[in-house]
């Protein structure tokens, strides 16, 4: 596997989504799919459901945008899967893409929460949080209407399992007081925030990069083992 993957600024990860969908026709939802998939498949991975305590519970925080889309979505697959999802989705976005991917998992019979519990009651709950609510888009500080969520994710004592940017992290230079998962999930190419993250498990996902756009941003990405849609990254003690 090559050591010498690109770390994305977030103007660049900006630039490569949009790439993606002006010039190689993909569409959100499609890529989101993808990522989500990509998300479930890793946590899977890391955390076998024959592992697992209270018959493979999980909590699925989403935030309004695509992350937490993502996040909609890798729920749906992980009920796929055998386990036992809920989502806490406290500010749902009105366009049809969300709705849809919300209905799709109330039709699944996964429950949603209308208020976040106490982080005891999170802990002695589920095995591990899914942290989908805020991507690469994100610009500090949180906003009011999140931070009592933030707080309670910081402070719990189960795995914590980030999509693509821990939440609360500015996208290039991190956060050491903040949010300190153990799983992280880069989507397309790990973001330059990546480099300070000292959790356990460090994967890729999303494998939908055109060859064309990974040799034009110079992304060096590792190869995939035959089918699979996610792959283990070294982390940065490692490297």
């Amino acid at each position: 596997m090559s050591t010498s993957v690109k770390y994305l600024s977030q103007q660049e990860a900006i630039d490569i989504d949009q790439e993606l969908f002006n010039e190689y026709k993909f569409s959100v939802d499609q890529l989101m799919e993808l990522a989500g998939l990509s998300v479930a498949t890793a946590i899977a991975k890391t955390y076998p459901l024959q592992e697992m305590k209270r018959k493979g519970t999980l909590l699925v925080c989403c935030g309004p945008g695509n992350n937490g889309g993502d996040g909609l979505v890798c729920a749906r697959h992980l009920k796929i899967f055998g386990y036992e999802p809920t989502i806490f989705y406290p500010k749902r976005t009105n366009k049809p893409l969300y709705e849809n991917l919300t209905i799709q998992c109330q039709e699944m019979d996964i429950p949603f929460l209308s208020f976040l519990p106490e982080t005891k009651l999170i802990d002695d709950s589920y095995n591990l949080v899914v942290d989908a609510l805020f991507g690469f888009s994100f610009k500090p500080p949180v906003r009011p209407e999140f931070e009592d969520c933030m707080k309670k994710l910081k402070n719990l004592s189960i795995p914590v399992c980030s999509v693509d940017v821990p939440s609360g992290w500015d996208v290039e230079k991190g956060d050491d007081e903040g949010l300190q998962p153990e799983f992280l999930i880069s989507l397309t190419a790990p973001k330059q925030c990546s480099k300070l993250f000292k959790g356990k498990y460090h994967w890729l996902g999303g494998r939908f990069v055109p060859t064309s756009l990974a040799a034009k941003y110079e992304l060096n990405l590792p190869a995939y083992p035959g089918t699979e849609c996610c792959v283990k990254l070294p982390l940065p003690s490692s490297q």
